[in-house]
């Protein structure tokens, strides 16, 4: 959650506005769901707690099936949930890495992942 939350702000500071958090769909969950200009964006967040040294990267741990997921769970959203039009979609993943006091290490997008 704090990883969604954190990923969500930095989005916001980048002009998108952020549609659905933790988006509840047949067969999953999305983490996020922005519109960015006439851009539908759907987030795969990862996040992890470490301590300060350590070099974990989050974004390390998406796995193909991960993007198979995200492709069908955004369907499944476009489907059943009213939306604002959009010209374009987009499937990113942002890895959060925070201490164990919860405070941000690093934060790294990848607009159109998959």
């Amino acid at each position: 959650m704090l990883g969604e939350q954190l990923a969500a702000r930095h989005l916001e500071r980048r002009g998108c506005t952020i549609l659905a958090c933790n988006a509840h769909v047949a067969g999953g969950e999305i983490d996020l769901v922005a519109l960015h200009g006439d851009t539908l964006v759907f987030v795969e967040v990862k996040t992890t707690r470490q301590p300060i040294a350590s070099s974990g990267e989050p974004l390390g741990r998406l796995l193909p099936r991960q993007r198979a997921r995200l492709r069908r769970l955004a369907g499944a959203w476009l489907a059943g949930a009213e939306h604002p039009p959009a010209r374009r979609l987009r499937l990113d993943a942002i890895g959060v890495r925070v201490d164990g006091r919860g405070r941000l290490i690093a934060l790294d997008h990848v607009e159109g992942a998959w």
